[in-house]
């Protein structure tokens, strides 16, 4: 706050003289108009009535507010997109002790875009109200004091303004169930019957063993794999369930992971529920969830309680990591290419899955893994994020199963693979979490999510399947589950689809997280029903969108 600089456009005149500049507080660039626009930086302002102040004259950091102080004041915020998709809501976040109302248009002379009544407060609130003629393209916003005596104005914005900085710096976590309106009573008995239902209901998919030992069944395919189990455990440690924790790491460790060998510290990905393996190989996600959920038991619970958290991740981590070189197995980050494989032997190792890139996931290693990796992690975090760019693609949004770690389709002639199926559910869900933690890629990861729900929404908001091309055409042929072989609107997808909300700039939003809201976890129409995927997506999703995933500090 102690230094600034002016920098103004330049315009020429017909004679090719500079005009005279006018040092502005606004400057040059251009504002998306799907952000928070803090309109204390104005181009222009009425000769009275107009001042700027600090949000908080002890903290000056925390930014600026504008005051109109008095009826007719105004001020103009030149060059704000927004774009070809129209706008539906006007927000603003002011404080008034006698309420107001404020107009906002394109212009000086332009059409009047919104007309807001600020209801009197002594504290700072949001206030919502519909465009009434939505501008595109690039415009100015003229905002004007029309009726009362004094406002302050944090921000406005249009349509859903996701928020601008990760939990790593901010520690907070946005409720967007609450924010669509519904009570956090009925949200925290939601997500209490949700949670219930996954490891307690009728339906549940998680077993226990004897007095110390518990696993998560994928019920349809009748075996036990890493993907629930881990996905388990990052779940228990969210809910600061130390129980349902240990009882399944104590399974998978005895069971699953091996202890000695070419494979040792990895877990083999399948087994049948008697602890006998299905396959001796690891799947790399497996790990990645393991490695980070053991992190943050370390960081809740300390390491002094029967279970040496830290140890554990840290043996996955540098048994993994001494695997360089080998010939029948690798790291499960690929060391040259910075990328997760798909699965670390020389087959898996060649490509990966774009569900197992959860960027976040590594800056939790960077910060805790104490393993002397901490600049590697961060740059697998960066490249992560380069990657899902490459990966996705440009008008649907869709991802792939599997692909090359440039990106592009791995053109095998297996069903499995550059089609986005069941695995691609998960990324809307990823790309989330990291937007939510990190908010290191806002604007792709924003731009990303408008697009994604954007392709859903116009397949139909009710009826979008779950299976096709990256470039949204119907795929040839369908993957089955279990002993099912259809498409359906599946659950799963519903609650990713609605995950990314956390991400997205559009109104169309809202109606996901409604839809997920309202959506009942039953039998589909061909007598399919899924307890272990849909479940555990479903529950993920409610945990995203209810603030209640988050990064778990030392305590």
């Amino acid at each position: 706050k102690n230094r600034a600089v002016c920098v103004d456009s330049l315009f020429l005149n017909a004679d090719g003289t500079i005009r005279k500049v006018i040092p502005t507080l606004r400057g040059v660039g251009i504002t998306d108009a799907r952000t928070r626009i803090r309109i204390d930086r104005y181009s222009s302002i009425s000769p009275a009535g107009i001042s700027i102040a600090f949000l908080d004259e002890a903290e000056p950091f925390k930014g600026w507010k504008t005051i109109f102080g008095k009826k007719n004041a105004w001020l103009q915020y030149n060059k704000v997109d927004f774009g070809n998709e129209k706008v539906q809501e006007l927000v603003v976040r002011t404080r008034s002790l006698s309420g107001v109302v404020l107009q906002v248009r394109t212009g000086k002379n332009g059409k009047p875009v919104a007309t807001v009544s600020i209801p009197r407060s002594k504290e700072w609130v949001e206030s919502r109200v519909p465009v009434v003629s939505a501008p595109t393209g690039v415009n100015d916003l003229h905002v004007s004091l029309l009726k009362g005596s004094q406002v302050e104005v944090d921000w406005i914005g249009f349509d859903a303004l996701p928020w601008e900085e990760g939990a790593f710096k901010t520690r907070e976590y946005r409720n967007l169930f609450a924010e669509v309106g519904y009570k956090q009573d009925d949200i925290d008995a939601k997500l209490k019957e949700v949670f219930d239902g996954v490891f307690y209901g009728p339906d549940k998919v998680y077993f226990e063993v004897g007095d110390s030992m518990a696993y998560i069944s994928d019920i349809k395919n009748h075996d036990v794999r890493t993907e629930g189990m881990s996905y388990g455990m990052m779940i228990a440690v969210q809910f600061d369930r130390k129980d349902i924790f240990d009882r399944l790491w104590r399974w998978g460790k005895k069971y699953m992971q091996h202890q000695d060998g070419p494979l040792k510290g990895y877990f083999a990905w399948s087994c049948r529920t008697d602890g006998i393996r299905n396959a001796q190989g690891p799947a790399s996600d497996g790990e990645l969830y393991y490695v980070t959920s053991l992190i943050f038991a370390s960081n809740r619970w300390g390491n002094d309680t029967g279970i040496d958290y830290l140890a554990e991740a840290k043996n996955i981590l540098d048994c993994s990591m001494q695997k360089a070189g080998m010939d029948r197995v690798a790291p499960f980050i690929n060391l040259e290419q910075k990328l997760i494989t798909f699965t670390p032997d020389p087959w898996g190792e060649r490509f990966t899955d774009p569900s197992y890139h959860l960027p976040a996931f590594y800056e939790v290693w960077a910060r805790w893994a104490d393993d002397g990796r901490a600049g590697f992690w961060r740059e697998c975090a960066r490249r992560s994020r380069e990657y899902l760019h490459r990966s996705i693609h440009p008008e649907t949004g869709l991802n792939p199963d599997y692909n090359n770690y440039d990106g592009t389709l791995l053109g095998s002639d297996r069903i499995i693979g550059d089609a986005f199926r069941f695995d691609s559910w998960r990324v809307p869900m990823n790309i989330a979490l990291d937007y939510s933690w990190a908010c290191e890629d806002a604007e792709w990861q924003r731009e990303y999510g408008n697009r994604i729900q954007n392709f859903l929404y116009g397949q139909g908001i009710d009826t979008f399947v779950d299976q096709y091309n990256v470039d949204g055409t119907p795929v040839k042929e369908i993957l089955g589950a279990g002993a099912h072989k259809q498409l359906r609107h599946s659950l799963g997808l519903v609650a990713t689809a609605a995950a990314v909300s956390l991400t997205c700039t559009h109104n169309k939003s809202r109606e996901f997280i409604h839809r997920l809201w309202n959506a009942e976890h039953v039998p589909y129409e061909d007598g399919y029903f899924d307890a272990y995927y849909d479940g555990l997506l479903r529950l993920f999703a409610f945990m995203h969108l209810s603030g209640n995933y988050r990064i778990i500090f030392p305590e």
